[in-house]
């Protein structure tokens, strides 16, 4: 990565890649770089993310500060490893992202928790890092995480989680852990969102409502939409299209029928990320590194 001033971010993890010398897993982990911070937004699933961003020349100790999307494993994983590599970044996660997630079968709760898996020893390791987010959080005048992301009206989940509440009762998982990253540019609004749980077009309104009138550059985004029907994806991409971001990259859990259907609506508009690839202003594929 240059460091030079503008806009910079490359992708550390991603559920596929291209370039050799990069592994690739279910996750996602990015790395910025604006106006003199460095930023580390989600971890992947596991330390892979650490073992990427030394090939690819990025030093982690010398990160800023960290985000979480939401407390789902493939997005905390390797937060733990982050901690003991850099010893000043702040990391900011929901108060709410420490539920535990899993399926319903039959009424019980099922399977693998999806959500964080910290050893005890871990969080302990970690607890004077955490910055608990809730509402929005404004970091500097031009960066801001969005806290709760309100669903739309009518919204209706592709995959649903639950957890057992405070009285033990197994209580359906409302996702208000998701937020998302907004950094405001010259050129626009870079929004990073981690799967948009509460649906993607409820995200790009959240980062858009934090800084009124600006139009969006870039949409960084998984927007679970793997297990959609036809009806919904094409419903998200009609609107997204009509929102008119500059250029959208659909990663992670956003399925390929989707990232198929944005790319045929938007042609270039519509990028493709990979791990190991790096890009600056506008969505640019930066090959300067």
């Amino acid at each position: 990565m240059t460091t030079e001033d503008g806009m910079r971010f490359a992708f550390l993890m991603e559920n596929k890649t291209n370039t050799t010398g990069i592994v690739a897993e279910h996750g996602l982990s990015v790395y910025i770089e604006t106006e003199g911070k460095k930023i580390l937004f989600d971890a992947g699933a596991t330390d892979l993310f650490a073992e990427n961003a030394k090939v690819m020349g990025i030093d982690l100790a010398g990160v800023d500060m960290a985000v979480v999307s939401h407390g789902h494993y493939d997005h905390t994983g390797g937060f733990p490893l982050f901690c003991t590599m850099n010893d000043k970044a702040p990391v900011y996660i929901h108060k709410n992202a420490f539920r535990e997630s899993y399926i319903l079968k039959d009424g019980e709760l099922y399977g693998k928790n999806d959500g964080i898996r910290w050893t005890e020893g871990e969080t302990e390791m970690m607890k004077e890092r955490l910055v608990l987010t809730d509402a929005p959080l404004m970091i500097t005048d031009d960066m801001a995480i969005t806290g709760t992301i309100e669903p739309e009206e009518g919204f209706t989940p592709t995959e649903r989680f639950y957890y057992r509440d405070d009285d033990g009762n197994v209580t359906e998982d409302d996702m208000s852990h998701e937020q998302c990253l907004v950094i405001r540019r010259p050129e626009g609004l870079y929004i990073f969102s981690g799967c948009s749980h509460t649906g993607v077009l409820s995200a790009l309104k959240a980062g858009k409502k934090l800084f009124p009138g600006e139009k969006v550059a870039v949409l960084v985004a998984g927007m679970h939409l793997y297990a959609a029907s036809a009806d919904e994806r094409r419903r998200v991409v009609d609107e997204l299209v009509a929102e008119a971001p500059e250029r959208v990259m659909p990663v992670h859990c956003t399925g390929m029928d989707a990232i198929c259907e944005l790319r045929n609506a938007l042609g270039d508009r519509c990028v493709t990320a990979m791990a190991g690839e790096h890009f600056r202003e506008h969505g640019e594929r930066d090959e300067r590194v």
